[in-house]
């Protein structure tokens, strides 16, 4: 539940990019001024919380790389992961949509599966949210935006955009996780070739301090995570981008493995 102010009517920011992702066309240019920080990002994203026909499923974090890191005061950003493009996936490759002319990547994840309700706080630690896991699933996020400069214009234009989120893959649970957390391993290919290595190290402080930085972020912008919630706690091998017409395999070493195929969206693809 949040309770978070309700920004039903939208801004005009808000208003393009959410329908331009429910009709799956193209945003040649950021539709509006562009936000100048990351709190004035964040009130354009819960406007479009408000009008996206969806409940929040979970959230994704990103990184901000030097020196935006410092110039904006965070390290992360955080978007929505919406129900419906939450995928399971099977034996096939997941098909996920792509808007043309569009931005869209896919990176491997270690996704958190909240065991119980976050108290309303501040102050968190990677220490002190370990206790609210329940479960880790091996994951890919699909990160998309009508917007193809989405990541090219500083961290509060990708903010205000859903966080550059447009889906999120669920694989395999990780057994035992809390003794292999920081030691897990992974890699992306696209179309046959390796393009990324990496794993939980290549997350900044690891998987629990990103829970630790969203719980932090969502109480200053009045929200909460609840049980069951999933987050993605950033890119383990880095973002690649893919265009329609794309396979990619997300290999995880004994915890599985993610196959999936990127399709022309044909509208309401977050």
């Amino acid at each position: 539940m949040s309770h978070a102010q309700d920004n039903s009517n939208g801004s005009p920011i808000a208003r393009a990019f959410t329908e331009a992702r429910r009709a799956g066309r193209a945003t040649p240019t950021y539709p509006g001024q562009e936000p100048k920080t990351l709190a004035a990002a964040y009130e354009i994203q819960d406007d479009a919380i408000a009008l996206w026909p969806d409940r929040v499923a979970g959230w994704k974090l990103g990184r901000i790389n030097a020196p935006h890191d410092a110039n904006f005061g965070a390290g992360r950003l955080a978007g929505p992961i919406f129900s419906r493009n939450v995928w399971l996936a099977g034996e096939a490759p997941v098909r996920f949509g792509v808007i043309p002319g569009g931005f869209a990547a896919v990176e491997a994840e270690y996704v958190l599966e909240l065991g119980e309700t976050a108290p309303d706080r501040d102050g968190w630690t990677a220490e002190t949210v370990a206790p609210l896991v329940e479960r880790v699933f091996i994951g890919v996020e699909i990160a998309g935006s009508p917007f193809a400069g989405i990541n090219n214009h500083g961290p509060a234009v990708t903010a205000s955009d859903f966080g550059n989120n447009a889906g999120l893959i669920l694989g395999r649970e990780v057994a035992s996780w809390r003794e292999r957390l920081s030691g897990l391993t992974c890699s992306m290919t696209i179309d046959g070739a390796v393009i990324g290595r990496g794993g939980a190290a290549l997350i900044p402080g690891g998987p629990l301090d990103s829970l630790a930085f969203l719980l932090n972020l969502l109480h200053q912008r009045g929200r909460r995570l609840e049980a069951g919630q999933l987050i993605s706690t950033g890119a383990a091998t880095g973002v690649h981008d893919i265009v329609a017409g794309q396979s990619a395999i997300a290999d995880f070493g004994p915890d599985g493995s993610i196959a999936c195929v990127a399709v022309p969206a044909n509208g309401a693809n977050g």
